[in-house]
């Protein structure tokens, strides 16, 4: 890819407009990897009930298998709060006109069927909203939904976001990620197949691996015929099991440089209709790294190194 494509050009060209996604975040969502269906405590990046006892124990969780939902009032409240909440600041911002809500927290189909339908169909009932992003895992996300996520696709613009992380099991394995490789190829497939579009997250700085294999995850991603792409830094926050190991001297997160390096080069690995929608995170309860603290210098120093490699953007 020697001209970066964003997300953000991609909506352009197809809605002729700003559109611009909402995130929500859904009480009574969790993961299975969180309470215990597929392993416990969590990967090891992600704040988990073990460190904060109110986190999880404060409030009733839902999954696949959950007969009833008491919370459903009080999700519809929270899904309907949020989008009203942040919608002034998007319209003063950009201008946006048309939403696409993007329900991003914890394993959001990882929930009774009857329970996500009644909720995507309210976020589509939305002013201006045309679509729904839904962030989720390869393990967590039944025929059923996908089935009827490509019948929404039809009509709107429907996202899946998996997480994908790495395409090495060994390093899934270190982050007690509760699934392989195999497994994300196979869901994403499947999606694929019922032709719903997708984006892959992978991170940059897992436990050990060198930067030959985050661009192996690169390429092992792009294989699956993604959609679009998200890359962030693994960086360290309080109250996850990273965060011991870091305490402990046994884990050095990646420095900026070798960051923005391995960035580059795998944009220049991604085909021309590949979007790019995030190339890099942090915090507000940030460990470390500390160049991870500040976005705005993040990103003049990423589209200067993308400047200084030939990629226009």
């Amino acid at each position: 890819m020697d001209k970066l494509f964003t997300f953000g050009k991609y909506l352009r060209k197809k809605f002729n407009t700003s559109v611009k996604k909402v995130p929500v975040s859904i009480p009574g969502f969790t993961c299975p990897n969180i309470d215990g269906t597929v392993a416990r405590g969590g990967c090891v990046f992600c704040e988990n009930e073990s460190f904060s006892p109110n986190f999880q124990k404060a409030r009733t969780t839902l999954n696949l298998n959950s007969k009833e939902n008491p919370l459903l009032k009080k999700q519809l409240k929270a899904l309907e709060d949020q989008f009203f909440a942040t919608l002034p600041s998007l319209k003063k911002q950009y201008s946006s006109e048309k939403y696409i809500v993007y329900f991003q927290s914890f394993t959001n189909t990882y929930a009774p069927f009857k329970t996500l339908k009644i909720l995507y169909e309210k976020a589509l009932g939305f002013p201006g909203v045309i679509g729904l992003s839904i962030g989720t895992r390869t393990d967590s996300i039944t025929e059923e939904t996908l089935e009827y996520l490509a019948k929404l696709s039809k009509k709107y613009e429907i996202w899946v976001e998996y997480g994908i992380q790495s395409s090495n099991d060994k390093t899934l394995e270190k982050i007690n990620r509760g699934h392989d490789f195999q497994n994300v190829k196979e869901t994403i497939q499947k999606t694929k197949k019922l032709n719903l579009n997708v984006c892959g997250h992978l991170i940059f700085g897992l436990p050990e691996e060198t930067q030959k294999e985050m661009l192996k995850s690169v390429r092992d991603t792009v294989a699956l015929n993604i959609d679009s792409i998200k890359f962030h830094p693994l960086y360290v926050t309080e109250n996850t099991l990273l965060a011991l190991e870091y305490k402990k001297g046994n884990f050095t997160p990646i420095d900026e440089k070798t960051y923005i390096d391995t960035l580059v080069k795998a944009i220049k690995i991604l085909p021309e209709h590949i979007s790019v929608q995030r190339m890099t995170a942090g915090s507000e309860k940030l460990l470390a790294p500390e160049w991870c603290r500040n976005k705005a210098t993040q990103m003049s120093h990423i589209h200067k190194a993308l400047k200084e490699n030939g990629i226009e953007f």
